[in-house]
């Protein structure tokens, strides 16, 4: 009998972390969850997962936070195949009213939390040698963004960072990936944005080539080979997913 997959999810209570969470339980995983609701631990257990839970580690910068993520995992099931966590938060305004503490604020969040996210995951997928990681970045790294020049000078590095990792550990056969967002149907770009606001969506959706927000169920398929076992011949890379916008 194969044994079942390991997954771990950091943020499993936000962003695509829930609908992830959904996606690999009902393809055979079993779960680490950071900061899970019941009820999605319940729904994800009906779907035949175990599960274990840590809470407490939602901002991945703080010290020990995604090491605690890990050992939990490790504790419970002995390895850990796949790791996925979405970092940082969203900082507008423009750089000539900026300060350096804005930018230490922003690379808390966006650089040294996949940072110490990647320090992590990797010693027992190294150690194993095998292991699939993805940072979800933003696609604000890829192109000038008018209104968060911070924002996306960090996300850039954070990307490339993955591109880093990812070529140091493929001799030991682990993925490092890395995906970008924008324009996503959550609650974080729809406060960020004033999205709300019925007029204001429909401005920001006219900037989509798409022509609408992404959603988290679309996204976490999207996610799903790069953390699931079934795409094994990729790493080192980065793709936006922000409906054509970069």
């Amino acid at each position: 009998m194969t044994a079942r997959r390991v997954a771990l999810v950091a943020g499993a209570g936000f962003y695509v972390g829930p609908d992830l969470a959904r996606l690999l339980a009902s393809r055979g995983h079993d779960l680490v969850l950071g900061d899970a609701r019941p009820d999605l631990v319940a729904e994800v257990e009906a779907l035949g997962a175990s599960v274990e839970v840590v809470d407490g580690c939602r901002d991945l910068s703080v010290p020990g936070a995604a090491q605690r993520l890990v050992d939990g995992g490790l504790a419970r099931f002995g390895r850990i195949d796949s790791a996925t966590a979405f970092t940082g938060a969203i900082v507008t305004g423009r750089f000539m009213r900026s300060s350096a503490d804005d930018y230490r604020t922003v690379m808390e969040g966006c650089m040294i939390a996949p940072y110490e996210f990647l320090k992590a995951a990797l010693v027992p997928m190294i150690d194993q040698q095998d292991g699939q990681v993805l940072v979800i970045t933003s696609a604000s790294a890829a192109r000038a963004t008018p209104g968060a020049p911070l924002y996306s000078s960090a996300r850039a590095g954070a990307t490339h960072l993955v591109r880093n990792v990812a070529d140091e550990v493929a001799r030991h056969r682990v993925q490092v990936n890395a995906v970008g967002t924008n324009f996503m149907d959550f609650p974080e770009f729809r406060r960020a944005n004033n999205a709300d606001d019925p007029a204001v969506r429909a401005k920001l959706e006219a900037m989509v080539p798409l022509g609408r927000l992404g959603t988290m169920e679309e996204f976490a398929h999207f996610c799903a080979p790069y953390v699931d076992g079934t795409s094994r011949f990729t790493t080192g890379q980065y793709t936006s997913y922000a409906g054509g916008w970069a």
